[in-house]
């Protein structure tokens, strides 16, 4: 059977760790067995020009990455850049690109609108509040070239109908609009049994503690202060709370420092960064799952992975989590607000969640495997081509 070219265009992908880039992976992996043939491509962040990863083919351009150091991954792409889009672009058949704030996306937008190619758009988060200039720089963004990509695009994937709202904000056409909600490993993520003994003595956790877990890259927007201050309220109640933030980035040392100030190195501990591998087994440490994001979120892969390995998750109350957490499963909390997150989590280092853990692994089952959403996927494509 005949092979579909397709090139997926994303501001980094893989070994660069993100939300984007697993969700790139996941999809990519799988459209392979689907008669699509699928290149990446993104940035060079050191890496090589060209170069595979897990049979996955990438092609990079090279750029200007000043906001990496700032903890905002956009990258800008060289002048001589444009040949490698223009190579890519035109000798493939569908072009897919991920997020419309990005000049990768307008620029493989326009080429790909040049040579008739279906050009698919997915947009994966919703407005970023950093409380600061930056506010108005992201909206500017949205105007000059967001607003763009939205218009060019044939085909508008939005992970979460808070994410659709969004692009409806900045004048995208609604019938180019589905919403199709990310995936989870359910092979990879799942509960593992021995696992919570072993890496509670490994992290030097003592045995009746009350685990509270968060994976989350260290910056503002994903509330790491929010946590520890919460923290701080929670454990003067409830001592046997202990606290694990698993993740890097630029204000680790400065999450370092406050844990130390306030007193909580007993009860909070920053792993770093985990690899894939080692993950699972973090989360199957846990009791329940924190997520205290400031804004953005469109539909976070911590919180399904969380469930798939059978956790509860208090979420803040912002972007699509609340599509996929219920009261069942989960509690919502206003952001920015330490007070309300460390009554949750002081609710939830007194309950039993054991019967809820079979819950929360057949609902993920049923709903949120990447295979499910590939198949959606794979018919959205189809439509185009």
């Amino acid at each position: 059977m005949v092979q579909t070219k397709l090139c997926v265009v994303t501001h980094t992908f893989l070994p660069h760790v993100g939300g984007i880039e697993r969700v790139v992976y996941e999809q990519s992996k799988r459209v392979t067995k689907k008669q699509f043939e699928p290149i990446v491509l993104t940035h060079r962040n050191y890496t090589e020009r060209n170069y595979v990863f897990d049979g996955i083919q990438v092609r990079c351009y090279d750029s200007i990455n000043i906001g990496f150091r700032l903890g905002i991954p956009y990258a800008i792409p060289h002048i001589n850049s444009l040949k490698t889009f223009l190579e890519t672009v035109k000798s493939n058949d569908l072009i897919h690109v991920h997020g419309h704030p990005y000049l990768s996306s307008l620029l493989a937008s326009k080429i790909a609108k040049r040579y008739g190619k279906a050009l698919v758009l997915t947009q994966h988060n919703t407005f970023i509040e950093y409380n600061n200039v930056w506010d108005e720089i992201e909206k500017l963004n949205d105007l000059i070239i967001g607003k763009q990509v939205l218009k060019e695009a044939d085909k508008i994937i939005a992970v979460s109908n808070a994410t659709k709202n969004y692009v409806l904000s900045l004048g995208a056409d609604p019938e180019k609009i589905e919403v199709l909600h990310n995936g989870v490993d359910i092979h990879r993520f799942r509960p593992l049994t021995g696992v919570k003994g072993k890496m509670r003595k490994k992290l030097g956790i003592f045995k009746d503690a009350r685990v509270a877990l968060t994976v989350r890259r260290l910056v503002y927007k994903n509330g790491i202060d929010t946590l520890i201050k919460s923290a701080k309220i929670a454990v003067k109640k409830n001592p046997k709370l202990v606290f694990i933030a698993v993740g890097k980035g630029p204000d680790f040392e400065e999450v370092e420092e406050k844990i130390a100030q306030l007193g909580l190195q007993r009860n909070f501990r920053l792993t770093g960064f985990v690899s894939d591998e080692e993950l699972p087994r973090y989360y199957n440490t846990a009791d329940f799952f924190v997520l205290p994001s400031k804004s953005g979120e469109g539909l976070p892969l911590v919180a399904l992975e969380a469930m798939a390995c059978g956790l509860p998750v208090i979420a803040t109350n912002v972007g699509g989590i609340s599509e996929i957490l219920n009261e069942d499963c989960g509690k919502l909390v206003p952001p920015n607000s330490p007070e309300s997150l460390a009554k949750a989590i002081l609710g939830y280092s007194h309950e039993d969640f054991s019967v809820l853990r079979k819950d929360l692994r057949t609902m993920i089952e049923q709903k949120y495997s990447w295979d499910t959403n590939v198949e959606k996927l794979i018919e959205i494509y189809e439509e185009l081509i």
